[in-house]
């Protein structure tokens, strides 16, 4: 298996600058085998990955979010589940369900597909308040409580979930708690001209997105190495400096007029987090500014309201934020 040719047999550690960037570019070359083009949501993807948080991919239909998240989970040696969200969908068909075992004269409790090392929640806005909470407490707290008993996740869970925009019809904005919960907010815009040929010559010559035998992508990295990387990410050294960036940004945000909310400290915490994973994936152990500016827009434009004036203007969450970022002093 390709994944037997990872980081054990160089004899490196995950926590290896060299390693982590060799592990990251081998799973964006096996995603590559499916996505064209979309470069910067692949490695925000990658990003989020290594630095344990949860991810949501936003875009319009056909867009490849799903595509995506089935060619990571294809490249990965992991437990992977998919769930369509749906009106109907109850917390039960997430969690699991506790049946009477007449065997054992006890409660059984049967696992829903939330425990999985991967968990695609597609289309999540189109799941009612009732699953959502259910899906909060999973990403919170890596354990769901059924029945007054609590059972733990998967050590790599991680949701990787998509969703329409808001003004489609049938969908949902999610509550600002369960968003705060979730590390980035991956947009996969419309694919540029030559990429979206690219994507017709790929089915011209047998490709089909229906089926996985058709991706051509190996299993490159396992369960515990993605682990590895995330412990290995507390060796990535960022200065006082670059923490006091991290907060001038973060805080700034609840200072611009044309933001009605700003981020929360726990945005604060994504920001620093996603920050050492882009520095690992270099093949370096210290945090740059460059690297806290680089993912700032991802890990802030969900955390953010926009002001009615600025909607107006025609103003997004990424605009506010670039002005919020070019305001505050890049520390040198």
């Amino acid at each position: 298996m390709a994944g037997d040719q990872g980081l054990g047999d160089e004899g490196r550690t995950p926590s290896d600058g060299a390693a982590v960037s060799a592990l990251g570019e081998r799973l964006r070359a096996e995603v590559a085998k499916v996505i064209v083009g979309q470069n910067r949501a692949v490695h925000d993807v990658i990003v989020g990955l290594f630095a344990g948080g949860h991810l949501l991919l936003e875009g319009v239909p056909g867009t490849g979010k799903t595509l995506l998240v089935r060619a990571l989970s294809l490249a990965l040696s992991a437990g992977f589940r998919r769930i369509q969200f749906t009106p109907d969908l109850m917390p039960s068909d997430l969690v699991g369900v506790s049946v009477w075992s007449q065997r054992d004269d006890t409660f059984e409790f049967r696992p829903g597909p939330v425990f999985a090392d991967l968990l695609l929640a597609d289309e999540i806005n189109r799941a009612p308040a009732k699953t959502q909470a259910a899906l909060l407490e999973a990403m919170s707290e890596r354990a769901v409580t059924v029945d007054g008993r609590r059972h733990p996740l998967p050590s790599l869970f991680t949701v990787l979930a998509t969703q329409n925009p808001v003004e489609f019809e049938g969908t949902y904005p999610l509550p600002e708690a369960e968003l705060d919960r979730f590390m980035m907010k991956v947009v996969v815009p419309y694919p540029e001209r030559d990429d979206e040929q690219g994507i017709l010559d790929r089915y011209a010559a047998g490709f089909d997105a229906e089926r996985d035998e058709t991706f051509g992508i190996e299993r490159v990295a396992s369960v515990d190495e993605i682990v590895a990387v995330r412990r290995g990410l507390d060796a990535v050294i960022a200065e006082p400096r670059v923490l006091g960036y991290v907060t001038d940004v973060v805080r700034a945000t609840r200072e611009t007029p044309s933001l009605l909310l700003g981020a929360s400290p726990r945005a604060g915490v994504s920001l620093f987090q996603c920050a050492r994973a882009t520095a690992a994936l270099d093949g370096r152990d210290f945090v740059t500014p460059d690297d806290v500016k680089a993912m700032a827009p991802a890990v802030l434009r969900h955390r953010v309201v926009v002001s009615p004036e600025l909607e107006v203007e025609g103003g997004t969450a990424d605009d506010a934020l670039a002005a919020v970022l070019e305001r505050v002093e890049v520390p040198r």
